[in-house]
């Protein structure tokens, strides 16, 4: 389910970890990088129970506004479009997903005054308000609106940050990107997805090989540490104009991995390489480092062709 760029951040922080000395044993940084990536997965499990939390929150609400001394018209019938919500009742009945929740023995019912405030404020959007308001209902309304939620919302929501933090460090470091875990989840659901549809794993593995992602991670991870002097040296000799022990570090792993790409990995074009790593030094790193990673990488993948160094195989990879 992760996409490949957000697989090669895993494999980022788990290098700057290591060449910053806060993890010297490759086994054990293995092991914490597909740990934190594990994880990613539980939490991405821990945001769709909260969601159905709220569902279950409001839907109590409503039950105790009926049985006021005086209720109001609204009171006695409310609107159940957001409670009646089709995506998340497509993801309650999933089997596989209960297993899930069940198995990490997720329970909101502590956290109440959390779940309280969050749905007041997911009350008072503009876009819940419109929501509720139209009368017309389908699965795709309903997910476009779960996507606002996650997006405007949750991803902001102080208070559930906080708590994952308490509750573990690899769920505070993974939380934007779960985010965008979870606005792909609900963007692919549909009627298809039954009760006894297994939940998406964290790899994807549509049009590969299982495991196909976790061998690149494991591969990507090892490659750039075992031939570190050799990548050094041939970035060393790709930045004669800078001085290379004053290169950020971000821009040097960044380069360790994109050559590691390119000559190990025949699968992936060329093309795909440069751009992600680009893009991922834009993010990341200075101002100034994707022209940088953009002029040593153009240099390199020249002289690596010239060499016969990249060998890409596969339909469309053969240059």
């Amino acid at each position: 389910m992760l996409y490949r760029r957000h697989l090669r951040i895993k494999v980022l922080q788990a290098l700057y970890s290591w060449y910053s000395g806060s993890n010297t044993d490759l086994p054990s940084g293995e092991r914490q990088l597909f740990q934190s990536i594990d994880k990613l997965y539980e939490l991405f499990i821990y945001q769709l129970s909260f969601l159905l939390e709220i569902k279950d929150f409001a839907l109590l609400r409503m039950e105790q506004n009926k049985k006021k001394y005086f209720p109001t018209e609204d009171d006695l019938n409310p609107i159940q479009k957001f409670v009646e919500n089709k995506a998340l009742k497509l993801l309650e009945e999933n089997k596989d997903f209960q297993k899930m929740t069940a198995r990490l023995k997720i329970n909101w019912k502590p956290e109440e005054n959390m779940v309280l405030k969050f749905y007041k404020l997911m009350r008072e959007a503009d876009f819940y308000i419109k929501y509720m308001r139209d009368n017309h209902t389908s699965l795709e309304d309903d997910k476009k609106f779960l996507i606002k939620v996650i997006d405007r919302l949750m991803q902001n929501f102080d208070l559930l940050q906080s708590y994952y933090d308490e509750k573990n460090v690899y769920y505070s470091e993974g939380y934007d990107l779960c985010g965008v875990l979870l606005v792909k989840f609900i963007d692919s659901l549909s009627v298809k997805f039954t009760a006894d549809k297994l939940m998406p794993g964290i790899y994807s593995t549509e049009n590969q090989k299982i495991n196909d992602d976790k061998l690149f991670v494991q591969k990507l991870y090892r490659k750039v540490i075992l031939s570190n002097d050799e990548l050094s040296e041939i970035i060393r000799e790709k930045s004669k104009s800078w001085d290379y022990d004053r290169i950020p570090m971000l821009d040097v792993i960044l380069l360790k991995m994109a050559i590691v790409e390119l000559k190990e990995m025949p699968t992936i074009p060329i093309k795909v390489t440069l751009n992600e790593y680009i893009e991922l030094a834009k993010y990341f790193s200075t101002p100034k480092s994707k022209t940088f990673i953009n002029g040593v990488l153009d240099k390199l993948i020249i002289e690596f062709k010239t060499a016969g160094a990249i060998k890409k195989t596969g339909r469309g990879l053969i240059e």
